[in-house]
C-alpha cells in the first residue's frame, strides 16, 4: 500500500508567480470600469489583438525552436475557447441575467472553478490528491465563500433568468477550470512565452469569428477612441498579458492542484480593493475569512513538493 510522504518547502518561484499573478488580475475590475461602451466580445478581442501584437517581436526567437504536433495545437484551441473565449462570456451573461445583483447564484457557482481544475488535473496529470491537501484547500474554498457572501446567504431571489444564470456560472467556473489543466499540459514542454502568445493569437481569430458569427462588427469592431485606448494598454500590461505571462511562468513549474487554490488572492485583494478605494464596509467574517484564506494558502504553497510513494 502506498504511503504519504511530504516535502516541508518554503514557497518557490511558482507559487510565487500565481500570486502575482493573482494580484493583478484583482485589479482587472478597476481598470475595465471605462471600457463599459463595448460589448464583452469586442473587450476580448481588442484585448487579445493589444497582447498578440505587443508579444510578437518578444517571442518569435523562441516560437522558431518550438515544435508543434496536431494534439498541441488542439490543446491551445482549447485553451483559447475556454479560458479566453467562452468562459468570460459564459460569466457576462450570467451576470446579465441576475442584473449584477451582489451575493447571487453567479458568484457562488464561480467559486467552484478549482473544483474542476483538481479534477481534471487529477483525470489527466495524474496528480495526486492527498488528505493534507483537502483539509486546506477545503479550508480555502470555505474561507473564499465567506469573503464573497459575508453572511453566509446566496441571493437566490435575482428574477426569471436566475437558473439560467445558474448555468451559464456553472459553465464559465467549468471552462476557467479545465483550461488551468490544459495549460499545464501544453506548459510540460513549451516556453511561457510561446504559449501566452498562441494563447492570446488563437483567442484573437476566435473573437474575431465571434463577432462576425453574432453580427456586433459595428460596436465591437470600432476603434478606441484615445483614453480607450490607453486603458487597454494598461490592461496589457498589467492584469492582461503580463499577468498570463507571469501566472504561466509559475504555473510551469506548479502542480495545478496548488495553483489553482493560490488563485484564490484574487477575492482576497478584490474585497481589499473595495474597502480602501470605494470604502465599502467589510463584514467581521470576512476578515476572519481574509485570515484563514491567507493560512490555507500558506500551507498549500509550502507543501506544494507533496507526492505520494
Amino acid at each position: 500500500m502506498q504511503s504519504l510522504r511530504i516535502k516541508d518547502t518554503t514557497f518557490t518561484n511558482g507559487p510565487l508567480l500565481i500570486i502575482i499573478a493573482a494580484l493583478l488580475w484583482a485589479l482587472d475590475g478597476v481598470l475595465r470600469r471605462g471600457l463599459y461602451t463595448y460589448p464583452p466580445i469586442g473587450i476580448i478581442f481588442i484585448e487579445h489583438l493589444i497582447g498578440f501584437a505587443i508579444l510578437l517581436p518578444f517571442v518569435f526567437k523562441h516560437f522558431k525552436k518550438t515544435t508543434l504536433t496536431r494534439k498541441d495545437w488542439g490543446i491551445m484551441a482549447l485553451v483559447s475557447l475556454f479560458s479566453g473565449l467562452l468562459g468570460t462570456l459564459f460569466f457576462t451573461a450570467a451576470l446579465l441575467k441576475t442584473a449584477f445583483i451582489s451575493f447571487s447564484v453567479v458568484f457562488f457557482l464561480q467559486k467552484l472553478q478549482p473544483l474542476f481544475a483538481i479534477g481534471t488535473a487529477h483525470v489527466f496529470l495524474k496528480e495526486p490528491i492527498h488528505k493534507k491537501y483537502l483539509v486546506y484547500a477545503g479550508l480555502a474554498l470555505v474561507a473564499a465563500f465567506y469573503l464573497t457572501f459575508p453572511m453566509g446567504r446566496i441571493n437566490f431571489e435575482t428574477g426569471s433568468g436566475t437558473a439560467v444564470a445558474g448555468l451559464l456560472a456553472f459553465l464559465a467556473a467549468a471552462c476557467w477550470g479545465s483550461s488551468t489543466t490544459f495549460s499545464k499540459m501544453m506548459l510540460a514542454d513549451k516556453n511561457p512565452q510561446v504559449v501566452t502568445f498562441l494563447r492570446f493569437a488563437m483567442t484573437t481569430v476566435l473573437a474575431f469569428l465571434a463577432i462576425i458569427l453574432v453580427g456586433k462588427q459595428e460596436t465591437a469592431l470600432r476603434f478606441p477612441e484615445t483614453a480607450e485606448l490607453w486603458r487597454f494598454l494598461v490592461i496589457a500590461l498589467s492584469t492582461g498579458m503580463v499577468a498570463l505571462l507571469i501566472y504561466y511562468k509559475g504555473l510551469k513549474n506548479t502542480p495545478v492542484r496548488v495553483a489553482t487554490i493560490l488563485e484564490l488572492m484574487f477575492p482576497l485583494v478584490a474585497v481589499l480593493i473595495d474597502l480602501l478605494v470605494y470604502n465599502t464596509t467589510l463584514h467581521p467574517t470576512q476578515y476572519v475569512a481574509g485570515a484563514l484564506l491567507i493560512m490555507a494558502m500558506y500551507q498549500i504553497g509550502k507543501y506544494h513538493d507533496a507526492y505520494a510513494v
